[in-house]
């Protein structure tokens, strides 16, 4: 399997060059939207160390005996907070796929700094802003958390206003959609030991993301991303130095027209039985819940999709994923998100 250039794009002449500036790294990226909806970003001023004490902490958290982490496992409605135990999920189930469990185990936070407002505390809004959950005697982890949470948080509206002008748009034209976005930071361990596997296991099967951007700090080790090409075939994508790989997921292909593409992705296995573990760091950004997603469209061209809320297709994409192929989620109410 080969590995794929996916292009690899310095944004800080958009926060710090001339229109023309911006306008060059807009159509980079439009490009690359249109072609994989898989992209690098360069130049994005988030500090390497900041980086680099949360994935030591990633990787301190997921040493822990099981019955520690087990203290802060995910809660029994299965909202994407806290830790969840290896084999958990099943990714491909959000495609219908009865795939084995996915060989990783994660944890989870949301938002930071929640307001007690009834948009934020109402039933609606539990799937996404529910109280993160963090484990005793261990500052440092929060700390590099939250603060990486925030750095993405920047990120992610940079790059938001990119998005906009990419499509056309006033640069500002998401601001008033994502003040209050529903975002969710992962730290995953993909276990390097690997024997034993079923016919068909990987680390995480293959799906869609499903708001509207991804960015990833991912270890560049074998067993790492792959991405399905629109032509056929998986190939390997490998990070640039320093850069985070980007991705767009349904709701913005959806907001897009499918002018930009979500494409199938999976994580794979290593070759070797016993190889290292590999570590993740994904910033899944998503819109406010009740943004209304809306299809950009060129002239003359018919919308694909009616106008709906974000939370209406959503919920049900996570939900699969979460319960993963061999539950039966569908047995659950409306409330078990996440």
């Amino acid at each position: 399997m080969a590995h794929h250039p996916v292009p690899t794009i310095d944004i800080s002449p958009y926060v710090a060059g001339s229109e023309s500036d911006r306008d060059d790294v807009a159509r980079a990226v439009d490009r690359a939207c249109r072609d994989t909806g898989f992209f690098a970003i360069t130049g994005h001023g988030v500090p390497e160390p900041a980086i680099d004490r949360l994935r030591a902490e990633a990787v301190d958290f997921f040493a822990l005996r099981e019955d520690r982490k087990r203290l802060v496992e995910r809660p029994a409605d299965r909202i994407s907070r806290g830790w969840n135990a290896l084999r958990d999920r099943s990714l491909a189930y959000s495609l219908g796929k009865d795939t084995p469990p996915d060989l990783q185990e994660s944890f989870a936070m949301g938002p930071v700094a929640v307001p007690d407002e009834p948009y934020y505390t109402c039933d609606r809004a539990r799937a996404f802003f529910a109280p993160n959950i963090w484990p005793d005697g261990r500052p440092g982890f929060r700390e590099s958390m939250e603060s990486y949470y925030r750095a993405m948080e920047d990120l992610s509206h940079t790059v938001m206003r990119i998005f906009a002008r990419a499509l056309g748009r006033e640069d500002g034209y998401f601001d008033d959609r994502i003040d209050r976005h529903s975002s969710s930071l992962r730290l995953i361990r993909y276990p390097g030991r690997t024997e034993g596997s079923e016919p068909g296991q990987r680390r995480a099967g293959e799906h869609h993301d499903y708001g509207s951007l991804t960015i990833l700090r991912g270890d560049n080790l074998p067993g790492g991303l792959q991405v399905k090409l629109r032509r056929g075939g998986w190939i390997d994508v490998v990070r640039p130095e320093g850069g985070f790989i980007c991705n767009i997921g349904d709701a913005m292909m959806r907001w897009t027209n499918h002018r930009w593409v979500s494409t199938l992705h999976r994580v794979g296995l290593p070759e070797g039985a016993d190889s290292p573990d590999r570590i993740s760091i994904v910033f899944f950004h998503n819109p406010n819940y009740d943004a209304e997603i809306r299809c950009i469209t060129a002239d003359g061209e018919p919308a694909r999709y009616p106008p709906c809320a974000f939370d209406s297709f959503y919920v049900d994409k996570l939900r699969r994923g979460s319960f993963g192929a061999r539950q039966t989620p569908a047995t659950h109410t409306a409330a078990d998100r996440g």
